[in-house]
């Protein structure tokens, strides 16, 4: 029985830009060829890659105190040199192609490496705001939108991020009617992890979780 709309729920601090894409991409493909509208709801966070995924919705409902936006890239990471050189440890690299050894944490930052990790950042940062302006339109404001800032519930509804405040149950309600039937999906457990065997990889995910919400305040 095709439904009358699908539900998405997002709670997100981002992730991969090419899984992003890939998934917004498949479901805007099946809403289109299945003709079914999507509504998007943003629990505590849509940012970065949240956002992405949230602009796949043809409408995006948040909480007043959901944060939304981060819509920039980010690459990170950490530099070892004077810890090793302290502790007496030599790094040695021997390659077959001078930029094989590109951003080595155990390397000196080099300005050359800045400009290349920026090169590489800008068409992704460019696929986002395309994907954006595409979804959502003339619902955009005239404002600077896309230079990694948030917003908050109300704030980005002023922007045009998104378009209202609302929770999922009660709005679906609103629209479709009171004996609206919703009927949650999510995924599915593997086999293994039923018997308590993947807990060594569900900590380790759930440490970096925790540290991408906490950029956040969450």
């Amino acid at each position: 029985m095709k439904p009358a709309a699908v539900a998405l729920l997002v709670n997100s601090p981002g992730g991969s830009p090419v899984q992003s894409s890939l998934i917004a991409a498949r479901i805007r493909r099946l809403a289109d060829q299945k003709s079914v509208p999507v509504y998007a709801f943003v629990e505590d966070v849509a940012a970065s890659g949240g956002y992405w995924l949230a602009c796949a919705g043809d409408q995006i409902w948040v909480d007043d105190s959901s944060i939304v936006g981060s819509i920039g890239v980010i690459s990170s990471s950490f530099g070892f040199t004077e810890l090793m050189a302290r502790q007496g440890v030599e790094r040695r690299v021997v390659t077959a192609g001078k930029s094989k050894s590109f951003a080595d944490p155990f390397l000196p930052q080099k300005p050359e490496d800045i400009e290349r990790i920026r090169a590489i950042q800008t068409p992704i940062h460019e696929a986002f705001i395309a994907h954006v302006k595409a979804r959502r339109g003339a619902r955009l404001a005239e404002a600077d939108l896309f230079n990694a800032d948030i917003w908050v519930g109300r704030q980005a509804v002023t922007v045009g991020l998104v378009d209202g405040i609302g929770h999922l149950v009660p709005k679906m309600k609103e629209v479709f009617g009171e004996k609206v039937s919703l009927v949650p999906l999510g995924q599915r457990r593997s086999f293994l992890s039923r018997f308590g065997l993947s807990l060594a990889q569900d900590a380790l995910q759930a440490i970096e979780d925790r540290a991408a919400f906490g950029r956040f305040g969450l």
